[in-house]
C-alpha cells in the first residue's frame, strides 16, 4: 500500500496576525518521509510547522486546502495521537513547578499541565503510559521532580516523552537543542536519531546543520517565504546554496554523514 501524504498544501496563503508569509505556497510531505525544515529568521519555518500542527489556517479561497494525512478537518486531540511535537515554544509555556509526570500526561490531553476539572479525566492507564515513555527516556526518576529542579536537557525529555506518550508515527522538533550545552545536545540528538531508526517519521526545524540526523534524507530550504529549495540533503546542503539564502559565504563541510556550516 502506497505511502499518504504527511501533509499536502496547495496554494494556500498563510498569514501570522498582520503579516502575509506565503502565498500562493504549495508543497507536500509523504507520511514516512524523514525531512528538515531550513532558513533565515523570518523567512517562515514557524509559520509552517504551526501550520502542519493546525495552529494556522489558511486564507479561504477556491482551489486552496491543506489536508493532513489526507484529511482537510481535524478533531485537534485526535490529530495529536498521530503527530507529536517539540517546540522551545511549547516548553516555555510550562510552569517551572510542573511536574515530570504532569508535562507527559498532560500530552494525552493537548493541554499545558494538568489542573482543575482537568485533573479529574486522568486514568491510571494514562499514568502508567507517562511512566513508560519517561523510563524510555531513562528520567522515570524525575517523574516527580518539578520542572526548576531539573537541567534543561531532563525538561527537554519531558517534553519528548510527552510527545511520544501517545506512539505517534510523526514526530515534529523545533530547534531542538535550543538551550542546551555540548553534553545534553548531543544526548538528544542521539535520542532523536535511534527514534529515527526505529521507524519514526522525523520532521526537523532547526538552524543549525549539526542537529540534521543522517537518516534525515530531504531538505526544504525557505527564504523570504518561498521555497528556494527543496531536495536531497547532498543536493541542498552545499555552501553555493547556503551562501546564496542567507546571503553571506558559507562553507560545508560533511564528517561522518553529518552536516557543518562555517564562515566562508
Amino acid at each position: 500500500m502506497p505511502n499518504q501524504k504527511l501533509i499536502e498544501i496547495h496554494d494556500a496563503t498563510l498569514w501570522r496576525g498582520s503579516t502575509c508569509v506565503f502565498e500562493n505556497l504549495t508543497l507536500s510531505i509523504e507520511e514516512h518521509e524523514r525531512v528538515a525544515i531550513l532558513g533565515p529568521n523570518g523567512s517562515g519555518k514557524t509559520t509552517l510547522l504551526k501550520t502542519i500542527n493546525r495552529e494556522i489556517y489558511p486564507a479561504i479561497k477556491a482551489g486552496s486546502y491543506i489536508r493532513i494525512l489526507g484529511r482537510e478537518k481535524w478533531n485537534v486531540w485526535e490529530l495529536r495521537k498521530k503527530i507529536g511535537v517539540v517546540s522551545n515554544d511549547l516548553h516555555q509555556r510550562y510552569t517551572a513547578t510542573t511536574t515530570a509526570i504532569e508535562v507527559v500526561v498532560s500530552g494525552f490531553h493537548s493541554s499545558i499541565g494538568i489542573h482543575g476539572t482537568l485533573a479529574d479525566r486522568v486514568t491510571r492507564d494514562q499514568i502508567d503510559a507517562a511512566r513508560r515513555t519517561l523510563s524510555e527516556l531513562g528520567i522515570d526518576e524525575l517523574r516527580r521532580t518539578p520542572l526548576n529542579r531539573m537541567s534543561s536537557g531532563q525538561q527537554r525529555r519531558c517534553l519528548l516523552a510527552r510527545a511520544l506518550v501517545h506512539d505517534p508515527v510523526t514526530l515534529i522538533l523545533d530547534e531542538p537543542t535550543t538551550g542546551l550545552d555540548f553534553a545534553a545536545s548531543f544526548d538528544y540528538l542521539e535520542r532523536i536519531r535511534k527514534l529515527a531508526q526505529a521507524g519514526r517519521n522525523i520532521i526537523i526545524v532547526t538552524h543549525h546543520l549539526n542537529e540534521i540526523p543522517p537518516e534525515v534524507d530531504r531538505v526544504i530550504l525557505l527564504q523570504n517565504g518561498i521555497i528556494a529549495a527543496d531536495g536531497p540533503k547532498a543536493t541542498i546542503l552545499t555552501g553555493e546554496t547556503l551562501s546564496a539564502v542567507y546571503e553571506t559565504p558559507i562553507c560545508v563541510t560533511e564528517i561522518d554523514d553529518y552536516y557543518l556550516a562555517y564562515p566562508g
